[in-house]
């Protein structure tokens, strides 16, 4: 680039002051002056009365003493400048406020100028290399002109740490909030992740947050789009079309962004753009936050770069994981045909199962791992003879001993595997047919001995199979199983399930219907 398009050395790192800081702007520069002598804060009020720099006046903060000093400047952390004279109730107390701001409250931001009217008490050659001020002048050389000057220089070095400062805050945001969502293993809950870490990253100042901020993320191919996660005055959209949901006006600055694949930063909306490698194309639209300046939309289109590493890696993750769990919904359903079970047995029972998992506390993520471990509950009678297994009438002894086998049998298939699904079938296998009472198989274990799991795919799978036709009778009718379970409860299951699976017996019902024969 050309001396021409840069006429400031300061511009190769910062962007125009004039935008760079409007996202620190407040309505005034914090002046400290710390003096034990009325007579220099009234000239130095009268001096800087009219002083403007960046279209902000100066407030003034006074302390009289060091001591005084010290119990401001934690309440006002953000003074820009302190004009700090060095004897007040000591020789030293100048100095050694200086030593309490830097070393104790390790504020490095503020910039100290040291006005001392004795300078043979504070040598300048030796205070200025042994403290931490940022400019040293006599009382007698300060005019007029040369405060003013001495301010705005001040203020010009204060503006750019603060700058710099506010830029490594954002760097580090954006660091935290890629490894946050790195972690995220749910497409939901990563889309979530995405938006909130998007408002915190908006947020670095919080003057400039409003308090009716909004947004969405959405996801889809180009044609239409649907809102994934959502705040404020969109947070119950989830799955809504974007289309059905902004005003007609908005709805084509979207298009006009997929169109262009790029975002648009207005004057309080965003419209953040990205497509990951698999060719899905993600929308994230906020409203009610104040304009950008350049730096704020590069740290935005750095998170959205990790954002769509993070997506394309989440998306191979949740392909595998879907094609696993079909691996072994296609498990079940095997074995269910080969015995002849009723159509959908596997799924009814599987969605009962995450069902009374969420209603007794489960997370979402362990109440899906119950509904696809709980498919392949059946899994060992795989191995039992097909004579056995279809008999119409009931099974005799010797038969009845094979048939238990199944679970001993299921669960030796399972586990060899380290997977969390793939061990909960394994103990799923193995206890289902346990009861509470102790006097179940293959182990004969009794109460908490039986896993959670396994206590509640034993509702789930005895529920479906009393409601459903089976080859050796007929299903039995909503009060007759209800009757039955209240028999159980304590006996053959664990009696806090029972209790919330008949509390929720209508909504049992309707997973029964929806997946009917």
């Amino acid at each position: 680039m050309s001396d021409n398009n840069l006429p400031y050395d300061d511009e190769l790192i910062f962007a125009k002051e004039e935008k760079e800081n409007e996202s620190l702007k407040k309505d005034f520069w914090k002046v400290m002056i710390v003096d034990d002598e009325e007579e220099v804060h009234r000239v130095t009020h009268l001096v800087l009365n009219f002083f403007l720099f960046k279209g902000k006046r100066i407030q003034f903060v006074s302390a009289y003493s060091a001591k005084q000093a010290k119990e401001l400047i934690k309440e006002h952390p953000d003074t820009a400048i302190i004009l700090l004279d060095v004897v007040m109730e000591e020789d030293d107390s100048g100095l050694m406020l200086v030593k309490y701001i830097r070393d104790d409250l390790k504020n490095n931001f503020v910039r100290i100028i040291l006005r001392t009217g004795q300078p043979g008490q504070a040598p300048e050659e030796k205070v200025i290399i042994e403290y931490d001020i940022n400019d040293y002048k006599a009382k007698t050389e300060l005019t007029s002109q040369k405060l003013f000057t001495t301010i705005i220089s001040a203020l010009r070095s204060y503006q750019d740490i603060m700058t710099i400062e506010k830029n490594k805050i954002g760097l580090e945001k954006i660091i935290d909030a890629s490894a946050n969502i790195f972690k995220v293993q749910s497409m939901k809950k990563f889309t979530v992740g995405v938006l909130t870490q998007l408002t915190s990253i908006l947020c670095l100042d919080s003057d400039a947050m409003y308090f009716h901020s909004s947004g969405f993320a959405a996801a889809g191919n180009g044609d239409e789009f649907i809102i994934l996660a959502g705040s404020g005055t969109y947070q119950d959209f989830i799955h809504k079309n974007i289309k059905d949901v902004v005003s007609k006006d908005m709805y084509k600055k979207i298009e006009e962004v997929v169109k262009n694949k790029a975002s648009y930063f207005g004057s309080n909306i965003y419209v953040i753009y990205f497509m990951s490698e698999n060719n899905s194309q993600n929308i994230v639209y906020l409203e009610g936050y104040r304009e950008l300046n350049d730096w704020e939309k590069n740290l935005i289109n750095i998170f959205v770069m990790n954002v769509s590493i993070a997506y394309d890696n989440l998306y191979l993750n949740e392909e595998m994981e879907n094609s696993q769990k079909e691996i072994i919904f296609t498990l079940g359903e095997i074995i269910e045909n080969r015995s002849h079970e009723t159509s959908n047995h596997v799924k009814r029972v599987s969605e009962y199962a995450k069902f009374l998992a969420l209603k007794l506390g489960f997370s979402d993520e362990e109440s899906e791992v119950l509904r696809v471990a709980s498919a392949l509950h059946d899994i060992g009678k795989i191995a039992i003879p097909d004579m056995i297994l279809n008999k119409p009438g009931s099974l005799d002894n010797q038969e009845f001993e094979i048939m238990k086998k199944h679970c001993q049998i299921g669960n030796h298939l399972l586990e060899f595997s380290t997977r969390n699904i793939f061990r909960a079938s394994t103990v799923i296998a193995l206890q289902h047919h346990e009861k509470y009472n102790g006097k179940g198989y293959p182990c004969g274990i009794k109460g908490k001995e039986i896993h959670i799991y396994s206590r509640i795919t034993a509702i789930a799978d005895v529920f479906d199979a009393l409601s459903h036709n089976r080859v050796y009778r007929e299903a039995w009718n909503i009060d007759k199983v209800i009757d039955f379970f209240k028999n159980e409860s304590g006996k053959h299951f664990d009696p806090e399930i029972v209790d919330i699976f008949l509390s929720n017996i209508e909504e049992i019902i309707k997973i029964n219907e929806k997946f009917s024969n």
